[in-house]
């Protein structure tokens, strides 16, 4: 496959920030005395989830260490391009359901050992393997072998019959079933190859990475910072611009911009909602703001008593909770315009996004309706509960979610509330443990433009319980067929109205409650040169300089 495709940079998303709202606390240590070299970024950044193991991250706190630290086969511009890196050639047979890779020579990791063939096999295997429970597993559900590795009685080290190892620099990928999007999926961080090393402790690995990205980890001091200097030995075509980047943990978004101001901090991808009246005019900043591809939304447990999904009374309870919120109110009154009222569940960015799907009246405010869908539920069961809305307090969510809740009181009548937990990592570990009985903030940053991206990782039934980013486990049988068919049509007509008729059940069904779509924002502080954020809301860390 030599010729370009459109995709993200790969950096989760499970879990995504509001417009990357994640966290923050002033992170300690001068970044300038923990690296080799004088030229080093300072990034915001929130406590990683989990270890640094590419198959095991979902959530932007690790993705944004995560895609510096590994290289893929391919990688992606500014703008979504897909280039070969570690792959010289992916080459489809006619149906596209066998690829064949060939690697570029010359890779190693930075401890010195190759890059093989196997080093991509053996990674993907393992993180499908259900044994070793990692959050990116659904990634690989359409490779031939997988449902085999989600057996019982697994050791953990079994591999993916459709991945064959045909020498040190080919290896071929045999598939379920057509896939012409899949050599744009295999960017996306799940995908990094690993080394021999990381099967041997793959604990200690996570704490101390060894990739074959443009950076290397010198040290992780939890809560604090996350420190990478530049890899001299770095194979990839765009080498970075500075010596390194420190990722500084906060716990609000606020201190940091603070730091930004004082030029403490160099960059983050987010503006404190306090600040997007002014940022773009505040001469102590330099400020970006342009059209992004995250999408924001809450989600409910598709099981929820008396919110299922799959029952009438839980789809009207549903359909009303949508119809109270007012969308427009939110992006002008707490988000000052950074962000654009949703529509359907993928982004304005995104080949196939649509305005006029049918149910996406359900995404419009409209208090008498909603009420009208409420009552029609209560008359068939009643429920006298009160809904809580969990997020995390370190992300710059309480404005949004207190306007949802008084939004959802006047305009519904029902008793509702907000549930904020300290930081981002304690959030996300419950929404995984499932623990969280009401809604709960969700969104999704893409890993590649397609509607295929937002649709099957978040409300396929094999992202489900735990395999994936399906954190509502939500299954509707009808959606699955219609993803599938969408995955194997080669007419991208076709495939769209595949899409759009998967959207409008779940617009119906409404498994997640689309809110808004996130502008990138950010800001840098004043004398950093390259600062621009890329089609994935994020920095281009590896282009700036001071």
């Amino acid at each position: 496959m030599k010729k370009k495709k459109k995709k993200a940079i790969a950096v989760v998303a499970g879990a995504c920030a509001l417009g990357m709202l994640l966290s923050g606390c002033g992170g300690s240590g001068d970044a300038s005395n923990n690296a080799s070299g004088g030229n080093i970024i300072t990034a915001y950044n929130s406590e990683p989830q989990n270890a640094l193991i590419p198959g095991d991250t979902n959530e932007t706190g690790g993705g944004k260490v995560g895609q510096l630290l590994f290289a893929n086969l391919v990688r992606y511009d500014s703008k979504g391009d897909t280039k070969m890196e570690v792959a010289e050639s992916i080459e489809p047979n006619k149906d596209a359901t066998q690829y064949t890779v060939k690697l570029k020579d010359g890779w190693k990791f930075t401890d010195g050992t190759p890059v093989t063939a196997e080093s991509f096999t053996k990674s993907w295997s393992y993180t499908a393997n259900a044994k070793n429970a990692q959050k990116c597993s659904s990634f690989f559900s359409s490779i031939k072998g997988y449902d085999d590795l989600q057996k019982d009685g697994l050791k953990g080290d079994e591999q993916l019959v459709g991945l064959k190892v045909v020498d040190d620099k080919t290896f071929t990928i045999d598939l379920n079933a057509p896939d012409s999007v899949f050599p744009v999926k295999i960017g996306y961080l799940a995908f990094a190859p690993l080394p021999e090393s990381f099967y041997k402790d793959p604990k200690a690995f996570g704490e101390k990475p060894v990739g074959n990205g443009m950076y290397k980890l010198d040290k992780w001091d939890h809560n604090s910072q996350i420190v990478l200097t530049k890899n001299a030995d770095y194979k990839g075509e765009e080498k970075p611009k500075n010596d390194g980047v420190t990722f500084k943990i906060y716990t609000s978004p606020d201190s940091a911009y603070a730091d930004v101001q004082a030029g403490n901090l160099d960059v983050m991808d987010t503006v404190p909602a306090a600040n997007t009246k002014t940022f773009e005019k505040d001469s102590s900043v330099e400020a970006y703001n342009k059209a992004g591809s995250v999408i924001q939304t809450f989600t409910m447990p598709a099981g929820m008593k008396h919110w299922e999904t799959s029952t009438k009374e839980g789809q009207l309870r549903r359909q009303a909770l949508s119809m109270a919120i007012d969308r427009e109110q939110i992006v002008s009154k707490v988000l000052n315009g950074v962000g654009t009222p949703a529509t359907d569940f993928t982004a304005p960015v995104i080949p196939g996004y649509s305005k006029d799907l049918k149910n996406a009246k359900y995404l419009k405010a409209n208090p008498a309706e909603a009420k009208k869908l409420w009552a029609e539920a209560e008359a068939i069961s009643k429920w006298d509960g009160t809904l809580t809305f969990a997020f995390n307090a370190d992300g710059g969510a309480q404005p949004i979610y207190d306007a949802i809740v008084n939004q959802v009181k006047n305009n519904l009548g029902i008793k509702a509330a907000t549930s904020p937990m300290p930081t981002f990592q304690e959030f996300r570990n419950a929404v995984s443990d499932r623990k969280i009985e009401g809604a709960f903030r969700t969104g999704w940053q893409p890993d590649y433009p397609s509607a295929e991206n937002y649709l099957y990782q978040l409300y396929d039934s094999a992202a489900a319980d735990g395999h994936g980013a399906n954190d509502g486990d939500y299954k509707n049988a009808e959606v699955d067929a219609l993803l599938a068919k969408a995955a194997s049509a080669t007419n991208d007509d076709e495939q769209i109205d595949l899409y759009h008729q998967a959207e409008e059940i779940l617009l119906e069904q409404l498994p997640a409650v689309p809110l808004y779509y996130s502008n990138a924002d950010g800001v840098a502080a004043k004398g950093v040169k390259g600062f621009e954020m890329d089609w994935q809301n994020q920095p281009i860390y590896e282009n700036m300089t001071k």
